[in-house]
């Protein structure tokens, strides 16, 4: 008779290291104790520390989407296009992130805003410098935006680096060139310090790109770029509407012209020639 088989015994986890010198190797490497302590709020109101951990964790997010948008960027200036559209889709998810951060904020009643927002002061999203270098990289420039910024250094160097530096869409355009495409020298020369402007021969381009195969590497591209405009797009809509419900059209904080600005904002497409172009393809 064989001898009864014994019930497996299911062995215990293994005890993680718990005893470190000085902090943990998590705390070296993510400095969890720094981020968890930057909240320093300016009101007694319970519901400002939301809004103020929710803007940071948004400048966390324009921070690592500059990241992505650079790495595309400098990855099409050396015709990596697969570099570039998977740092590009890498950046769709972080947008649908970013967005997301609207909903804590997006439920805000007149009174619960103005709880804490004389806490703000003249502070206003607009003067965000890592916003502005991600509005830079979509080719809203504007050397106005550098102002704000005159008074840290550091800050405003970079933004005017940025300033005068190709955008995302201008090294885009620049791979069309090389490609063949009849990107007009106007466009290729232009001072890149100035907002880009729609073209009649760029959505030609475009045009052609679409109405051929659209497998190329080229037609994947535009569509990587196309996520990436229709999430920037939902971003400023959804700007807009938290702004309306909690303050309506009341003057912004900063001096600007709070929904009216918003309203001008959410009308403008990002890379235009990408969304004209599909009428005529």
């Amino acid at each position: 008779m064989s001898q009864q088989a014994q019930p497996h015994q299911a062995s215990e986890p293994e005890t993680p290291h718990l005893d470190f010198a000085g902090t943990t190797p998590y705390e070296d490497y993510v400095k969890a104790d720094v981020l968890t302590h930057l909240q320093h709020t300016l009101s007694d109101d319970p519901g400002e520390m939301v809004f103020l951990v929710t803007t940071q964790v948004m400048e966390l997010w324009f921070t690592v989407i500059v990241h992505e948008w650079e790495t595309a960027a400098q990855a099409l200036r050396e015709d990596r296009v697969p570099v570039a559209i998977d740092a590009l889709k890498r950046s769709v998810r972080e947008l649908e992130a970013l967005n997301a951060s609207w909903k804590p904020l997006g439920q805000l009643t007149p009174g619960q805003f103005n709880s804490y927002r004389s806490a703000l002061g003249e502070g206003s999203g607009f003067q965000s410098a890592m916003y502005r270098r991600m509005e830079f990289l979509l080719g809203e420039k504007s050397a106005s935006m550098l102002v704000p910024h005159r008074g840290a250094p550091r800050v405003h160097a970079e933004l005017e680096k940025a300033l005068h530096e190709p955008s995302l869409y201008d090294e885009v355009l620049g791979l069309l060139a090389r490609r063949g495409h009849p990107i007009p020298a106007a466009v290729l020369e232009r001072d890149v310090s100035q907002r880009h402007e729609p073209s009649e021969d760029v959505e030609a381009v475009w045009t052609a790109v679409y109405s051929a195969d659209e497998s190329d590497d080229i037609a994947r591209l535009g569509e990587a770029l196309t996520d990436v405009a229709e999430l920037v797009w939902r971003w400023r809509n959804d700007h807009l509407v938290a702004t309306r419900r909690a303050m309506g059209a009341k003057a912004g904080t900063g001096g600007s012209a709070g929904v009216a600005w918003l309203e001008k904002r959410a009308q403008k497409n990002v890379f235009p020639e990408l969304w004209t172009a599909r009428s005529h393809v």
